[in-house]
Order: structure tokens, then C-alpha cells, then sequence
């Protein structure tokens, strides 16, 4: 790979000798230790609906191949459990939909939640979602964006790593389509300010703070920050030009 590529996992970024080299992301790879139930789901869909994170390594990747169709492409990013991507995606049997988690125990929860919900329309893949965007993402291709409760790295000093921020800004309303819509969810107050004032100063963007989507259901995240009394704060930004 050419060294002035950032590769798809960048936690495997090595330095010319060889030490692991330590790169600002806005995730953190959790334990991947599956339960029963999720190893049960891994067994029967992954080969199906799950693209291995070397895959998109290799020369010629095809992301409409791993759909077998052409079709409207919507990107979740941090779909959790795959509550809402189960929901969602169901609703939308015309378009692919391309989960980015990577919590591998959660994709085994969302595959069962995608089964169960007959929307074999969803591929997940767990390698770094802006890289995903900056490589496999034509511009001007996507119908929509999903970022539902996306880690809010509460602490000061980790702030830097939150997925919305100018660069991320500008490189995902190059992908929508004119007129497609970024829609998120934030249950952190400071976080709803960031997003709020980062999407209203990326020019190729209109929308801000809407009334709760309808059609997206109540998450795990969405139920423990309204039990602890936050209040949820839904953006839907539309991409102008």
C-alpha cells in the first residue's frame, strides 16, 4: 500500500520499524467476546452480510457486488446493536444500506435484528467509517446518512476524536447526493452544540435542529440518556450543492 494512503484499519498502521503508530479516531475497538445468542447469528449471516475488513483491501473491491444489485446506497455510521438499522432498513427495501460498527459483538446483534426484521438489504462493515467514505464512497452517491448516538468523548481532552468536526463535515456532504440528508442523534448537550454549529458553517449544507424522527425507533443509547434526564436532540442537514 502506498504510504500516503491511510489505510482501512488504521489501528494496524505500522511505522517504518515496525511500532504501532497511534493515530486520532473516533472510536475505540471494544472486547469481541460473542455471547451464545450472538454466536449463533455470526454462524448463520455473516458470510452473507458482513464484508471482512481485508476484503476492501484488495484490488478491485466492488461495494455493489457485495449488495448483488444496484440501488440507492445509505451509510449508518455506529449503528450500536442495529436497532434502528433493523427498523430502518426494512422501510427502505429499494436501497442498500452499509452499516460501519466496529464493535463486533454488536454487528452480531444487528445481524439477527436485520434478519429477524426481513431486511436483507444492510452489509456491514467494521473498518474506519471515514476512511470508508474518503475510499469507497463516490461523490455525489449517497441518499443518506445515519449517525444515531455516536460516541460523545465526553472528557475535554478526548473531544478531538468526536466523529463531527469541520473535515468530517465537508467530507460527507461531498458524498450525498444534492439534496440527500445527513440526519443524527445526540443525547449530549455539548456534543448537539458541536454538531449544530459545525453543520451550520459547512457551506454545502442547510438544515439544523428538527423534531425527533419519527420513523427512527427508540435505541438502547436513546432510553439510558432519557432515564438519566438528557434531552435528545435530533439534526437533519440536507446537502444544497
Amino acid at each position: 500500500m502506498n504510504d500516503a494512503v491511510r489505510p482501512a484499519r488504521p489501528h494496524h498502521k505500522l511505522t517504518p520499524d515496525g511500532r504501532r503508530m497511534r493515530e486520532v479516531l473516533t472510536y475505540s475497538r471494544r472486547g469481541s467476546r460473542f455471547t451464545p445468542r450472538q454466536a449463533e447469528s455470526w454462524a448463520a449471516h455473516q458470510a452473507d452480510w458482513v464484508i471482512p475488513d481485508e476484503a476492501v483491501d484488495q484490488p478491485g473491491f466492488d461495494l455493489t457486488e457485495r449488495f448483488g444489485r444496484e440501488a440507492p446506497l445509505i451509510v449508518e455510521i455506529g449503528p450500536g446493536i442495529g436497532e434502528a438499522t433493523a427498523v430502518l432498513a426494512a422501510a427502505r427495501p429499494d436501497h442498500n444500506v452499509l452499516a460501519l460498527e466496529v464493535w463486533r459483538p454488536g454487528v452480531a446483534d444487528s445481524l439477527w435484528r436485520v434478519a429477524e426484521a426481513g431486511a436483507d438489504n444492510v452489509r456491514f462493515c467494521s473498518v474506519d467509517a471515514v476512511w470508508t467514505l474518503e475510499n469507497l464512497i463516490a461523490p455525489d452517491s449517497l441518499a443518506e446518512i445515519w449517525t444515531f448516538f455516536p460516541d460523545p468523548w465526553r472528557k475535554t481532552k478526548h473531544r478531538k476524536r468526536r466523529l463531527v468536526n469541520p473535515a468530517n463535515a465537508a467530507l460527507a456532504s461531498s458524498r450525498l447526493v444534492p439534496g440527500g440528508a445527513w440526519r443524527l442523534a445526540t443525547d449530549w448537550a455539548d456534543y448537539a452544540d458541536q454538531m449544530r454549529e459545525v453543520l451550520d458553517a459547512e457551506p454545502t449544507l442547510e438544515g439544523g435542529q428538527v423534531e425527533r424522527w419519527a420513523e427512527r425507533p427508540v435505541t438502547r443509547f436513546e432510553r439510558k440518556g432519557r432515564d438519566v434526564g438528557r434531552d435528545i436532540a435530533d439534526f437533519c442537514y440536507r446537502r444544497t450543492s
